[in-house]
């Protein structure tokens, strides 16, 4: 076999994370992992990564001892990690990014003709050609930031590939390009660790699927017999019996108006009211401006033209201060690099957003993290003095909603709430969301997730092109219209 795991465990304090995990997988395998949040997938993923030393156990590598000493020694020895959460630069270029350490020289200095060349062929050689090698990194859209991760991982050739949620922020032909890779990988003998949340892609891609439940294997399934059902059962614990809430029929008056938003070159001409209790989504595909927009609503972009009338005063949110004045809260869609701080505490991170200007007692902030922990459903439980790095990425997220409910808003947008979140811990989120619009809070969600961006909201937004291209009342319509209305299948 060329990778064996023997009784690995691993503890975080008195959280024990793994418990006894066993694996044998052999080369040109696609060996799937799916488990719920906080069944210890990102532990395991970062054990493999060399990125944190193993408790107990045995790890074995083409049947010899594998002693991880770092990231960087795992890479020499043949395995590569892809994590959900991306670790580019971003003020370099792609190419830079994909040579980083090893950029072509010509007379003792970088041949950056030879350098771009050779990122334009590596793009193209794992089907991502249409990602510019010249781009900087913080000005592609998080797909393509993606696309150029996975590209930069098989540049030192490995032996053995670890996906972590690779498909979480793709769609269309980009999602087509990453299962044409996965599977010419596996042609050519490399052994693809795939983790994911999406069930039927599991299902279509995997040799093998482990079920990982409190830390250990529960389960091994055959893909050709399995069903999306059956691993919800088993990643759960139960079954689940409803995955997404009855729509609501009564709504409060607009809470917030938007008249004309324009932002040059993301969207243009955007206009659109949000009902107090009432979910409201936007769909659309990658680059349609979805992102752009509810960030320049909240005043973490400049607006060059339009208004946000919130109740019925215009507001300026030309700052996210402005905008949480105002009743606003935003969770973003890369929870790594703008809604947490991942050296602080779980404790520190919940807290963040109500210390502004405020000198709230050690006592009342503790309880505030108790109380958020319980209502969401953290774990590990006693949490909060761990570092938020170490949680798996639902948890993160759940620790990301927190802080901002900690802040009383009337309006919560949510960018992508359930990326890389797994089937059972969505019904959760989706039953947190349903209960908070009951009480009366309004939410804009933006999701790429079809089926969610239907099935969650009470109307739904269609964008293309960064603008506003059909408005659709949920209960009325299906995924095929509101996709079809994405692509331009539909005249306006």
């Amino acid at each position: 076999m060329s990778l064996v795991l023997r009784g690995i465990r691993k503890s975080y304090g008195f959280a024990e994370v793994l418990r006894g995990i066993d694996l044998e997988a052999g080369y040109g395998r696609v060996l799937a992992i799916v488990g719920a949040n906080g069944a210890g997938k990102s532990t395991l993923i970062k054990i493999l990564a060399g990125a944190v030393p193993k408790g107990s156990g045995v790890i074995e590598m083409d049947g010899r001892p594998l002693d991880l000493q770092g990231p960087h020694d795992a890479i020499r020895k043949g395995i590569c990690t892809v994590y959900q959460e991306l670790s580019l630069v971003p003020g370099l270029t792609v190419t830079e990014n994909l040579l980083m350490g090893v950029l072509p020289t010509r007379y003792g200095l970088i041949d950056w003709r030879a350098a771009r060349a050779r990122a334009k062929e590596i793009l193209a050689s794992v089907g991502f050609g249409a990602v510019d090698e010249t781009a900087v990194i913080s000005e592609l859209s998080i797909a393509k930031q993606q696309m150029v991760e996975i590209a930069k991982a098989l540049v030192s050739k490995p032996k053995i590939l670890v996906l972590d949620e690779p498909s979480a922020v793709l769609s269309g032909s980009d999602l087509d390009s990453l299962y044409a890779l996965v599977r010419q990988l596996r042609a050519r003998g490399i052994l693809v660790l795939y983790v994911s949340h999406r069930l039927q892609e599991v299902l279509d891609l995997a040799d093998r699927i482990l079920i990982l439940k409190d830390g250990g294997f529960v389960a091994e399934l055959d893909p050709s017999v399995a069903t999306e059902d059956e691993m919800i059962t088993l990643m759960a614990g139960r079954q689940i019996e409803a995955i997404y809430p009855d729509r609501r029929k009564k709504f409060g008056p607009p809470v917030m108006t938007v008249q004309g938003l324009t932002r040059a070159g993301e969207f243009e001409n955007i206009s659109f009211s949000l009902r107090g209790g009432e979910v409201l989504s936007i769909f659309g595909l990658v680059g349609a401006g979805r992102s752009e927009l509810v960030e320049t609503i909240f005043g973490a972009r400049k607006a060059d033209g339009g208004l946000v009338s919130v109740g019925d005063e215009a507001a300026v949110l030309d700052t996210p201060a402005k905008a949480i004045n105002s009743g606003l809260a935003l969770v973003t869609e890369d929870r790594k690099h703008t809604g947490l701080i991942l050296g602080h505490s779980v404790h520190e991170n919940i807290n963040l957003a109500t210390m502004r200007g405020l000198m709230l007692s050690l006592a009342k902030r503790r309880s505030n993290t108790d109380t958020m922990l319980e209502n969401l459903s953290v774990m590990p439980k006693r949490c909060n003095n761990m570092e938020v790095w170490q949680l798996s990425g639902g948890n993160q997220q759940k620790v990301v909603v927190s802080k901002w409910l900690l802040t009383n808003p009337s309006i919560l947008i949510l960018d992508e709430p359930t990326r890389g979140v797994d089937m059972a811990t969505r019904a959760e989120i989706y039953r947190k969301i349903d209960e908070l619009a009951a009480l009366g809070l309004s939410i804009l969600m933006v999701s790429s997730d079809l089926t969610e961006a239907v099935s969650m909201a009470d109307r739904v937004l269609v964008m293309r092109d960064g603008r506003l291209v059909k408005e659709l009342a949920a209960a009325d319509s299906d995924e095929e219209e509101v996709l079809a209305y994405a692509i331009g299948g539909y005249d306006q």
